[in-house]
């Protein structure tokens, strides 16, 4: 997470800085990243099923280590293009669709159901922090050495990431071997999707999720644009800001074990939403001087609810969902709720170009409120707690 915050700031700059790309390109790159879910989510979860986990996501590290680390030779080789960035971000977004879809699976063999919250709390908290050092390191690094310079990082801390994989000592139920299944891909995608669309908790998340996300794709495209452009800032600045925000995702997800259980793990994720998602209207009115707390305020609140709510909607899934229908779960998910966020990016990039990053951020944070009412379609918004087992009739 480290690595890839450093990304979310170094690919945009170096798009906007090295190769003087207009907005509408930045925002392709965004897409590129979140295709991968769109196009191959479906089949990666039901492969990954059939799949040991923890081979996948060492997998996943090191291609990505090889993209990454690609960019800034290139670079410094005098021969980088738009075209090997858009590479880099869309094969790059491939292995993503492997190890995150494996990666829930993989925690479920490791923890315990009654310690879940707490260890998605603490991995949140850990990919938070990450949050926070990786945007700010990666601004500061362009500013000092070119923006380059922060994918050279982003590459080794995959790296970093697959030996710290190697280092776990639990071994990892063998999956059925292909001899043993009795059913083909396509009936296992089937199966899954049908298990996500007749449930009644996981459909009314999933659509929430789906929608929010194209509204934070349509920040993202935008957002690194409307703080250089726009209000001004260097590129320092802007990693600066994008760190400080960040620090509310932290918060959130320290606060969200506490919060579930006083409030009920339904009740405290669907408030989380409500009162958090609006402060993003707050960061269009960012401008130069203190005009600049508008952006730290807004997009901190914001992080610091949907941090919270994203810990127990991820335990909820983990725990809730049956143990041969996870990888499954998530990747049909993950089709809806990632695989709107390269639509999003583009809807962001063409705002942008057309109208502005300001308007384009304007749009994306109309979204981004409207979408927690997705949330009162359904049972969620008459329980505490979300249900240990699976959904009866409601």
């Amino acid at each position: 997470m480290f690595g890839s915050s450093m990304a979310v700031v170094g690919l945009p700059l170096v798009a906007v800085g090295v190769l003087h790309s207009p907005t509408f390109v930045v925002g392709i790159l965004q897409a590129c990243a979140w295709l991968p879910w769109l196009v191959i989510g479906l089949p990666a979860g039901a492969w990954v099923d059939r799949l040991a986990k923890r081979p996948v996501m060492l997998a996943c590290d090191l291609v990505s280590c090889v993209l990454f680390v690609s960019v800034p030779l290139a670079a410094w080789a005098g021969v980088l293009t738009i075209t090997q960035l858009a590479v880099v971000a869309l094969l790059g977004g491939i292995a993503n669709v492997f190890f995150s879809t494996a990666f829930g699976p993989y925690l479920r063999t490791l923890v315990p159901a009654q310690d879940r919250t707490e260890a998605n709390a603490k991995i949140e908290g850990s990919s938070s922090a990450g949050q926070v050092a990786g945007p700010g390191l990666g601004g500061l690094a362009a500013q000092a050495f070119g923006a380059v310079s922060a994918l050279f990082v982003n590459g080794i801390t995959f790296a970093v990431s697959a030996f710290c994989l190697t280092r776990i000592r639990s071994v990892e139920p063998r999956p059925a071997p292909r001899h043993e299944r009795t059913t083909s891909l396509r009936s296992e995608i089937a199966e899954g999707v049908k298990f996500v669309i007749r449930d009644p908790y996981l459909r009314v998340v999933t659509l929430y999720a789906g929608l929010a996300n194209f509204g934070d794709a349509m920040m993202e495209a935008v957002v690194i644009v409307f703080l250089v452009h726009s209000v001004g800032v260097g590129a320092g600045t802007a990693g600066g800001l994008m760190a400080a925000i960040s620090l509310g995702g932290i918060v959130g997800t320290l606060l969200a074990v506490r919060i579930g259980r006083t409030l009920g793990t339904a009740r405290g994720a669907l408030l989380c939403t409500l009162i958090a998602s609006p402060f993003t209207l707050l960061m269009v009115l960012t401008n130069q001087g203190v005009g600049m707390a508008f952006f730290v305020v807004g997009g901190m609140v914001y992080l610091m609810g949907i941090g919270a709510a994203n810990v127990m909607f991820m335990s909820f899934s983990q725990t809730y969902v049956p143990a041969d229908l996870v990888g499954r779960n998530s990747a049909t998910s993950s089709l809806v709720i990632r695989g709107s966020m390269p639509l999003g990016a583009l809807a962001g990039a063409a705002i942008g170009q057309w109208y502005g990053a300001r308007m384009a951020l304007l749009a994306s944070a109309v979204i981004i409120t409207l979408s927690v009412l997705v949330l009162f379609i359904g049972p969620i918004r008459r329980k505490r707690d979300f249900p240990m087992a699976l959904a009866t009739a409601d």
